[in-house]
């Protein structure tokens, strides 16, 4: 079964400011948008799969990372692959019950999560194409979580306290919960007239989870070094390389111009991300917050300083996640970063939104990219003592 496919920005989603993905509100969107005056030209077109709609799931990290890894599949043997997001969904839900119950319910537990999440599973579980794990029940065409969420989380909150005596039955209650409503998974499948399974799928794609790696820019920790970022979608207590923030942006535009994509954490709070209008973009003057939208305003110079400050305030937390898949620039000359989202085709930008390089900057919470995408400067100094990401 091919994966939904239908114009779907009927709603817009606004996510909230806690974590990534954790939940989504519905927001009708305007059927009439004011016009447009940006006009986009493209620098560098990286290849992935069509847009596609996440629905009402907090599943915006693995629509990000599958569409990431769609495009790694590509790129290293040249094939097209329609991984299955909600294999990597259900398979990080076994991961988390596990540690939050463990952990005896001080650990966090919910739909959100970050790019490294499926490769974090991958590794464990392996991954199936979409066509053998849709996700999607008796019929049903769109992703809806809330219910098989509440129930998890009732779950999980019962076993991680220890005065229930609930024992070891969640190893059995939590997978039988995702094959009611995600449906069970296949211990052998046919692909292409071949006989995989999960694992034997993940060497077929010729993906290495050890080969990625997440970066960022944050002033409170040594630069070049790894460590735990502290955002609360950041379950799995992943380390993140730490550049300055010329470096940060200077290994995008690296990767970018070398073919590579590059999966996005960032936040999408701001009332000057528009993916109706396909735009996201951080005007000077705040005044400016509307007109932005729809024409070319002069845009902030973002620090460091003002970066680390924004983020320690709670101005910007990691609310969404998407998929960098080239870059472009307007009629001005201005530069963009073309990204991929997964609320549908029914933007005006065809689901498609084009970041600013001041908007990056300042909302960029992090990228997660091949380790050959670096430069080779960074990998030096990244790499010049023992640790290393594989």
């Amino acid at each position: 079964m091919k994966r939904n496919q239908l114009p779907v920005l009927l709603f817009l989603f606004l996510l909230p400011v806690t974590e990534a993905c954790k939940s989504k509100a519905k927001k009708e969107v305007t059927k009439t948008l004011p016009k447009s005056n940006y006009i986009f030209s493209d620098i560098k077109d990286i290849t992935a799969l069509p847009v596609i709609d996440q629905n009402a799931s907090g599943t915006c990290w693995s629509f990000s990372t599958t569409s990431f890894l769609e495009s790694e599949i590509i790129r290293l043997k040249g094939e097209k692959i329609d991984l299955s997001e909600m294999y990597f969904v259900r398979c990080a839900y076994l991961l988390k019950a596990r540690n939050y119950i463990l952990r005896q319910g001080t650990a966090r537990f919910t739909e959100g999560g970050l790019n490294h999440d499926p490769l974090i599973t991958a590794a464990a579980f392996g991954m199936l194409p979409q066509q053998e794990y849709t996700g999607l029940k008796e019929g049903k065409t769109r992703h809806n979580h809330f219910k098989m969420f509440n129930e998890l989380d009732t779950a999980v909150k019962r076993y991680a306290n220890p005065a229930n005596k609930a024992g070891t039955g969640w190893k059995k209650e939590i997978p039988e919960i995702l094959d009611r409503f995600l449906g069970k998974v296949p211990e052998q499948f046919q692909y292409n007239g071949q006989t995989y399974t999960p694992q034997s799928f993940l060497a077929y794609t010729q993906l290495n989870p050890g080969d990625y790696l997440t970066i960022t820019s944050f002033s409170d920790v040594p630069f070049y070094k790894l460590f735990q970022l502290s955002i609360p979608a950041n379950w799995a207590n992943e380390r993140f390389y730490n550049l300055p923030l010329d470096e940060f942006m200077d290994n995008i535009d690296h990767a970018v111009d070398a073919g590579f994509s590059l999966a996005l954490d960032l936040d999408a709070t701001e009332p000057t991300f528009a993916p109706d209008q396909g735009v996201a973009v951080l005007p000077e003057k705040q005044e400016d917050n509307t007109l932005i939208l729809t024409d070319i305003r002069p845009e902030k110079k973002v620090t460091q300083q003002m970066r680390q400050d924004a983020f320690e305030s709670f101005e910007t937390t990691d609310d969404h996640l998407m998929h960098i898949v080239g870059k472009a620039k307007d009629q001005h000359g201005n530069i963009y970063y073309k990204t991929k989202n997964s609320w549908g085709t029914g933007s005006s930008r065809q689901g498609f939104v084009y970041l600013s390089v001041p908007y990056m900057k300042m909302k960029g919470i992090s990228v997660l990219l091949h380790k050959d995408g670096l430069m080779e400067a960074t990998k030096h100094k990244l790499w010049k003592g023992p640790e290393t990401p594989y």
